[in-house]
């Protein structure tokens, strides 16, 4: 959706509207729509954006004259490239709690959508990355574009997947999603398919016409209208080695199997080694503790976990680090601390999956063990 066509949608905005707000809804017949409204930025969410999507989503959801939802991205650079980390930047100079609030918004938001009544159909069209990947891969119809760069860069910014990556990325068929997360590879459209964070092919010039069915179809029988069988996935031609080589638990067998592979899989190590050493291990960690959940509310149980990792995070030096060489300072030299793997121990990465007293987020039903 372009910047002009996001402007006529504001006009039948039910919350806000206004040109220029972060996010706009409206009804179009028994659609709701969703336009993230940061075209710049693009679409990176903000608290307020997921505060606004919260409400507006849970309303809806009791809404007769509501019957499915339309998630997608103002702009023609994409759904969203997560969250708004200057914010988050900033706030950890300041000591503040703006994050960990925003992340209990968010997650809550997450959950939301993968439990929602209807219908709710992302157009992961473009960068879809990080926290746009929590707005759209929990969806029900998950439409992907020859256009799509999806992915959970996090290890890029001294961070671990979070918004509910490690459930799916643990996921994922054999040891992709496990690449995905340490490497925080860009992935195309044919690749989020079969990591199984998508569902369905759609060429990019279509989705106009698809949003227009939306209104008045449903979804199911829209959609496979419109959907096309997706390219080749590259990451599915490499999922051998990736499963010979990060089938360990220990990261660094897991960049020594790379090593002794060579070719596609040394690059990988070459990538993951650029990486927060802490992150890569946190990360890998995190998957390995979610795969071992069972099906019983295993999406609230990572994101409790993963807002424990981001507290604990938020309190580390690799973090903000991260974010400074990559988009304060953009000298794309991040001066991690520890520096290497090795450097690492069993116990720093235990202590990110320490409990935070009253700080918990607690999202499941009922009572459990921590994760």
């Amino acid at each position: 959706m372009g910047e002009e066509a996001a402007r006529e949608a504001a006009g039948g905005a039910e919350a806000g509207g206004a040109v220029g707000e972060e996010v706009l809804f409206e009804r179009r017949g028994r659609l709701g729509v969703v336009t993230l409204n940061r075209p710049k930025a693009v679409n990176a969410l903000t608290a307020g954006m997921a505060a606004a999507m919260l409400e507006q989503l849970t309303l809806w959801a009791e809404a007769d004259a509501v019957a499915a939802v339309l998630v997608r991205g103002a702009g023609d650079r994409g759904l969203c490239a997560g969250g708004d980390i200057v914010a988050i930047y900033r706030d950890m100079l300041d000591g503040g709690d703006a994050t960990a609030d925003f992340w209990a918004v968010e997650y809550r938001l997450n959950l939301l959508i993968s439990e929602y009544p209807k219908p709710y159909v992302a157009f992961m069209d473009g960068l879809v990355l990080g926290g746009g990947v929590g707005i759209s891969a929990h969806g029900s119809a998950r439409i992907v574009t020859e256009r799509t760069r999806s992915g959970m860069p996090e290890t890029t910014i001294g961070f671990a997947p979070d918004v509910g990556g490690t459930l799916l990325l643990s996921g994922s068929p054999g040891e992709t999603g496990t690449h995905a997360a340490l490497t925080g590879a860009h992935l195309t459209g044919a690749d989020a398919l079969f990591l199984g964070l998508a569902d369905h092919f759609v060429p990019s010039e279509r989705l106009p016409e698809l949003a227009a069915a939306l209104e008045a179809e449903q979804v199911e029988a829209a959609v496979a209208r419109f959907a096309e069988p997706a390219p080749p996935s590259v990451l599915a031609g490499q999922q051998e080695w990736i499963d010979a080589c990060y089938s360990s638990d220990d990261a660094e067998e897991i960049l020594g199997r790379l090593r002794t592979a060579g070719g596609e899989a040394a690059d990988a190590a070459d990538t993951i080694e650029a990486k927060s050493p802490t992150a890569v291990k946190v990360a890998l960690e995190s998957l390995r503790r979610v795969r071992a959940l069972g099906p019983d509310q295993a999406l609230e149980r990572a994101l409790e976990q993963e807002y424990r990792v981001g507290l604990h995070f938020l309190a580390g030096p690799d973090f903000r680090e991260g974010i400074r060489a990559q988009v304060v300072d953009k000298d794309r030299n991040p001066r991690w601390k520890p520096a290497t793997l090795a450097q690492v121990t069993r116990e720093d990465v235990e202590a990110y999956f320490a409990p935070v007293g009253e700080r918990e987020l607690k999202l499941a039903p009922k009572e459990k063990d921590n994760v």
